[in-house]
């Protein structure tokens, strides 16, 4: 994720701040920040002291995580891979056969989710839950990393890209176009799941014949031109695709859930 939604130091007001830096080694002191949302940033050396409320919402990747002086990132790690087994299955793939197991449990995973996705109307499939991506915005950014990390540089298709997918945040629109995406597009679920499906068999049928010497394979390509350039081994590639599918699965659950009229679901 990169630099995206920027915030004013005020209550229940957001803005988007023109520099991705506009904030950095700043200090806010004393100042009313209930309800304050800040998403898609860099923040690193991130403080946040003697401060006081109900409920606070962290969520990210982070490196480590203290919490009044006690570091809980390994146990955030330990509890979600606990919930959610299919994340540490994707995050420690290391041989071909956890690679063809872990994708089998993940296309498992979504079967049974979109399956409990299609009780709902339309209208909620294209329903943001707390500013979260739908579940439509979900499939489609699932397209774009698998037509990114799979058709573009593991493949090399000459079309990897479908006009359907969805990337990053912090893709610049320029690049999504020169891509063939067309980001304000607005498909139907179906429609999405057709290019969904199409582009997970592919993965199938990479898996399935996958050997040892192919996972260490440099990829000729890099996913897109926004991407750092260095080496893009196979395995790299699938692991990002796993992960993605992992973690956006524990997402849609949880949204799901919410659309589906319960309470935000606990642990």
């Amino acid at each position: 994720m990169a630099t995206g939604e920027e915030f004013r130091e005020t209550a229940a007001m957001t803005a988007e701040l023109p520099l991705p830096d506009q904030l950095r080694g700043s200090r806010i002191h004393q100042r009313d920040l209930a309800g304050l949302e800040i998403r898609d940033c860099e923040v690193s050396g991130l403080k946040v002291v003697d401060c006081y409320g109900s409920t606070v919402h962290l969520a990210g990747s982070f490196e480590r995580v203290l919490v009044n002086d006690v570091d809980v990132t390994a146990f955030v790690q330990a509890e979600l891979d606990r919930l959610h087994p299919a994340r540490r299955s994707a995050r420690e793939a290391v041989s071909v056969e956890d690679y063809r197991t872990t994708w089998a449990v993940l296309e498992s995973l979504w079967s049974d989710t979109l399956e409990r996705a299609r009780l709902l109307p339309e209208s909620m499939l294209h329903e943001r839950v707390d500013g979260e991506w739908s579940l439509v915005e979900t499939q489609r950014h699932l397209l774009f990393a698998g037509d990114a990390w799979i058709g573009n540089a593991v493949l090399e298709e000459a079309e990897p890209y479908h006009p359907l997918g969805l990337p990053y945040s912090g893709m610049p629109a320029e690049e999504s176009a020169r891509l063939g995406l067309t980001l304000d597009a607005a498909p139907t679920h179906d429609e999405v799941l057709q290019a969904r499906r199409h582009r997970m068999a592919t993965v199938r049928h990479l898996v399935a014949g996958l050997t040892e010497a192919e996972l260490d394979r440099s990829c000729g390509r890099k996913p897109a031109d926004p991407y750092p350039d260095q080496q893009y081994l196979v395995r790299r590639c699938l692991t990002v695709v796993l992960e993605e599918e992992a973690e956006h699965h524990r997402y849609c659950v949880r949204d799901l859930a919410v659309l589906e009229g319960g309470a935000w679901p606990s642990p």
